[in-house]
């Protein structure tokens, strides 16, 4: 097997080092055999997707909520189930819709992007009911989230060999499929202005289906009813080789390992090719073990979940989607525990029209036999973005600057290396008079960093990730509208 370093140094981040993944282009088009499946199913229609009375323990609200299946090959059975919140102002139709995107790869956006970040709700202690965030994105435009690929949360395929062979392309396409149907279940957002965002891994999934898009559009299959205007991605992966060097170079320059593994690493490993080293594997095992300690990678300087034993080892090999513990002042690192047991809950999953095929095992924030076998993943996203930069789309890449798992550092590597010209100098940005991060601006791409945020920008500092969302939808693609003002509030 074919084996990438990027993957050895991300399965280490999480404490495990095994079952690294094979590296395939991406195909972006669809074979016309695998569309015949595609269209062959019922395209559903929205009233019954209606959640009606709310979820239980919800607050009340004053928008619509609408969530189900949406088939995207009948031949293997694969569905992948959605949950759209719509926007809260009465204007609906001045909102735009945005497709949020969680990572892994395997890790469902219902848990982490909808209960943990940008969704109306988070859940209460013990899973008995929800709470209003109220930093949640949906003040300022309609939320579509999905869980993808199929096997991931709700999401299901009636073919098992789909769990061992998916990957970057399979997910794009059917994410690709997906849309095309949804819109046509919801007509009443065809043309609207949309935008594709996420994290981490979705670092390939963004800008990938954003490309196939495109690529649809320029090959002469022209689907108006899809206005993709621009991706915002959040601490995203890029690029193998700048994500692994600017990951070892956070650890060493924030006194996480010692002058000695840094040494080792840089000199025991090759970041351009490939296959790593057992050499390699070694040092980095033995930092992020015996060096590190007891901390929370995704967000360093936050306290870990106490309410059960837990460490690095996380349920989930090795994704920055894995379940997060993390804690910042007035949030619950446990907040994770606390949606799986909602989810999990027969009267949740009916309001939710999920599960519906009486799924025998528990719904989880990740799959690790998605994980485990994913079988295409690309070195480097760089091309792609450069492709999407061209197509005069709005770029946003933004990142947690205290992210130990897909840090800043190899992101302003990677962006540097685009080769893109500078239209503005880096710059703080500010909120309540102090400063919130600092952004960059290249000429089609936006580098914007959020101070004291973790990997999860929107959970660890949704005032300033609100802030963030509200300056990107009101930003053309070359100005960035972000408070530079002491005095911003």
């Amino acid at each position: 097997m074919r084996k990438t370093l990027w993957w050895m140094l991300y399965c280490a981040a999480a404490g495990f080092i095994s079952h690294l993944l094979s590296d395939v282009a991406v195909v972006a088009r669809l074979s016309e055999s695998y569309a015949s499946q595609a269209w062959e199913a019922d395209e559903g229609n929205a009233e019954d997707d209606l959640i009606k009375g709310g979820l239980p323990g919800q607050p009340r609200v004053s928008f619509k909520q609408y969530s189900g299946y949406v088939t995207v090959n009948l031949t293997a059975g694969r569905a992948l189930f959605y949950w759209l919140v719509e926007a809260e102002s009465p204007f609906l139709d001045d909102k735009p819709l945005i497709l949020w995107l969680n990572g892994g790869p395997g890790c469902s956006s219902i848990a982490y992007g909808a209960m943990e970040e940008i969704g109306p709700f988070k859940a209460l202690p013990s899973g008995t009911g929800l709470a209003k965030n109220h930093y949640t994105w949906n003040k300022l435009a309609n939320l579509l989230f999905l869980e993808s690929p199929a096997g991931v949360g709700f999401s299901y395929t009636n073919t098992s060999s789909d769990l061992n062979t998916t990957g970057d392309n399979q997910t794009a396409r059917d994410a690709h499929t997906f849309l095309i149907k949804w819109f046509r279940r919801f007509p009443r957002y065809k043309g609207r202005v949309f935008y594709i965002a996420g994290e981490s891994y979705a670092g390939h999934y963004v800008p990938q289906l954003a490309k196939l898009l495109y690529e649809k559009n320029i090959r002469g299959v022209k689907n108006p009813d899809i206005n993709l205007k621009g991706l915002l991605v959040g601490n995203g992966v890029l690029d193998n080789y700048y994500d692994n060097v600017g990951l070892i170079e956070y650890w060493w320059d924030h006194a996480l390992i010692s002058d000695a593994s840094y040494r080792d690493i840089l000199a025991g490993c090759d970041f351009h090719k490939e296959n790593g080293s057992k050499t390699c594997t070694h040092y980095i095992d033995y930092a992020f073990e015996y060096e590190l300690g007891d901390i929370d990678p995704y967000s360093i300087y936050t306290p870990v979940c106490q309410d059960k034993p837990q460490s690095r080892r996380l349920n989930i090999r090795a994704s920055a989607e894995s379940p997060l513990r993390r804690h910042l002042a007035g949030y619950d690192p446990c907040l994770g525990n606390y949606a799986e047991i909602y989810f999990n809950r027969p009267d949740v999953q009916k309001a939710f029209h999920a599960n519906t095929t009486r799924i025998s095992y528990n719904w989880t924030g990740c799959s690790n036999v998605l994980f485990e076998n994913w079988k295409d993943s690309e070195f480097s996203m760089i091309p792609t973005y450069k492709e999407l930069i061209s197509a005069g789309l709005k770029i946003w890449l933004f990142s947690g600057d205290v992210d130990a798992v897909v840090p800043v550092t190899g992101t302003r590597y990677g962006v540097g290396h685009m080769n893109l010209t500078e239209t503005e100098k880096w710059f703080s940005w500010y909120l309540d008079g102090q400063v919130a991060g600092r952004c960059q601006v290249f000429e089609g791409l936006s580098l914007v960093t959020v101070r004291n945020a973790g990997h999860e920008v929107p959970y660890t500092q949704p005032r300033r990730g609100y802030v963030l969302i509200k300056s990107f939808l009101a930003s053309n693609h070359t100005t960035p509208l972000l408070p530079r003002n002491k005095t911003s509030s």
